[in-house]
Formats: C-alpha cells, sequence, structure tokens
C-alpha cells in the first residue's frame, strides 16, 4: 500500500512529506505549485504554477535492496520508462539522473536521506516539466507539451505516475541489470559529444557510468577518464 497526497502549493515537497512518513507504508506527496524546490548540489527546482508536477515519494531504507548509487540509478530509469510509455518520444537518461525528452530536460531528481524519529528514509524527490510552454533563457529545458504537443490532464498524470513508480519500487531488480538498463538509455552514449572541463572544451565520447556512481569518457586530449558529478560539462 502507498498513501498519496495533495498540496494546493508548498515550499517543497521534500520537506513537507517529513511530517507525513508513515511506517507501515510508503507515501507520496505533491504539488503544481512549488515555491522553493530543491535540486541536485543546492540548485532550485520551482516551475511555473499549474503546469508541472513536484512530487516526492517517501519508503524506509530498509525496503530498498540496492546501494543509494544504483537507486538513483533506478529511480531514473523509472521515469523514462514511464515518459517513454507516455510519450513514444526519444527518452534518454542524461548522467546522473536527468530525464532527456528529445534532446531537451523535462525532469530532474534529489534524492535524500532523512531520519524521522527513529527511522530512516529515502525521500525521492521527482520534478517533471508537463505543460510549461515558454522555456526563454532555459535553452537545454523543456517539457512534455513543449516536446511531444501533447496536452495532459496534470492530476491523471500524477496519479498514473504515483502508481508506476510504486509497483516499479516494489520490485527493483538485481544491480547488474539496473546498471546494464541505464546505460543502455544514456544520452549520447558512443556519439561525439563536446565536453568543458576547467575552461578546456574538447570533443568526447560517453561509455560508460559505472557502480560507483563515475561517468567514463574518452576525450579528445586526455583520453578515457572518469568523472563524478559537476567535474565535468556535456555541451547540448
Amino acid at each position: 500500500m502507498s498513501s498519496l497526497i495533495h498540496f494546493e502549493n508548498c515550499f517543497s515537497t521534500n520537506d513537507e512529506i517529513l511530517t507525513l512518513l508513515n511506517e507501515d507504508e510508503s507515501t507520496a506527496v505533491f504539488t503544481f505549485n512549488q515555491t522553493k524546490g530543491r535540486g541536485q548540489y543546492g540548485n532550485s527546482w520551482n516551475g511555473v504554477p499549474n503546469q508541472n508536477l513536484a512530487y516526492s515519494f517517501g519508503i524506509k531504507t530498509s525496503e530498498i535492496k540496492v546501494s543509494d548509487i544504483f537507486l538513483n540509478y533506478y529511480t531514473a530509469l523509472v521515469i523514462r520508462d514511464y515518459l517513454d510509455k507516455l510519450t513514444n518520444a526519444d527518452c534518454r537518461i542524461k548522467w546522473p539522473n536527468d530525464i532527456i525528452l528529445n534532446g531537451k530536460k523535462v525532469c530532474g531528481i534529489l534524492i535524500e536521506k532523512k531520519k524521522v524519529g527513529n527511522v530512516d528514509y529515502f525521500i525521492i524527490g521527482i520534478g517533471i516539466n508537463v505543460l510549461q510552454s515558454d522555456f526563454t533563457n532555459l535553452t537545454k529545458a523543456g517539457s512534455v507539451l513543449s516536446v511531444t504537443g501533447f496536452t495532459l490532464d496534470l492530476m491523471l498524470f500524477s496519479q498514473n505516475f504515483h502508481e508506476y513508480l510504486v509497483s516499479r519500487m516494489d520490485n527493483i531488480p538485481v544491480e547488474e541489470k539496473i546498471l546494464r538498463d541505464y546505460n543502455f538509455n544514456l544520452f549520447r552514449k558512443d556519439e561525439i559529444s563536446v565536453f568543458q572541463k576547467s575552461n578546456l572544451r574538447q570533443n568526447g565520447i560517453v561509455k560508460n557510468a559505472d557502480n560507483n556512481g563515475f561517468l567514463w569518457i574518452d576525450l579528445e586530449y586526455e583520453g578515457l577518464q572518469k568523472f563524478f558529478h559537476k567535474e565535468i560539462e556535456m555541451l547540448y
């Protein structure tokens, strides 16, 4: 079982969920008007009101039988699969966990560990651009609507997404399969891309993500190297 709670508005779903967690079942909250959303590494994630989904899912860490890195990989895979089935568009994962739909970022993920009482939880925060059409000054961003032309019912989209996520979290495969599927769906894998590293811009080819969370890139001037988040930027 899992509960799903809707807020007309809130600061951050990852914060709001903390007072609603239930030891007996997973809990999720969502809103279409998040005013102080957080992304990875201090970034913000705030969408236009009533056009996008801000969603957080809380589950006890004891229920998750894979490592933190693989939970991150798997969550990205679940969202990719959901949007792929819904839109039939080209849906990929840009390492480590941005979801790219037809070349535009439509989703970001923030996973946090929180202790509530004496229980440890994973809080999986997900922001999906659904109906937003104006991305002025956000050239890499898009939404389901702007990319595919699909106009979706936000409430139905959110409820269906929740049901899909819960079903997938109840059946997490072994780490070997997660890594294989993650790399199969990796954005621009085995293609020449441009990367920015410090002040140097050079071509490179994404080879694979590994089980420690690193991305391996074969760079034009420096050869095959591994990177952690924020150590290198793909320009696309």
